[in-house]
């Protein structure tokens, strides 16, 4: 799966597609089991991606600890390698399977 994951976050408008074709398949997921709406879903989704991209984010950063690729100004804890586009796509994967629990869980809540 990292071999995969490092293959399409080599590139942004792979990442890109990757997240939009997850994206659409959770929301349409939602759509036909659970009967919410597109927007309804999207909505939803995009906030659990939100919240989760937050807790993800901070995972695996290491500072910067090459004195000669430090630029003045620059925060000591500043990630020397945010993998930023891995994580989009972790984040996606994430949030997909929390907001599809989260709609099977609704119903037993009385929601």
């Amino acid at each position: 799966m990292s071999g995969l994951l490092a293959a399409v976050a080599q590139s942004t408008w792979r990442t890109l597609a990757l997240v939009v074709v997850l994206v659409a398949a959770f929301v349409a997921a939602a759509v036909a089991l659970f009967k919410l709406t597109v927007f309804g879903a999207a909505a939803l989704y995009f906030v659990v991606w939100w919240t989760l991209l937050f807790a993800i984010l901070p995972i695996r950063n290491q500072p910067e600890i090459r004195p000669e690729h430090i630029v003045p100004g620059q925060d000591p804890g500043a990630p020397a390698t945010p993998r930023l586009r891995e994580k989009a796509v972790w984040t996606t994967l994430f949030a997909g399977a929390v907001f599809l629990a989260a709609l099977a869980i609704f119903p037993l809540a009385g929601l």
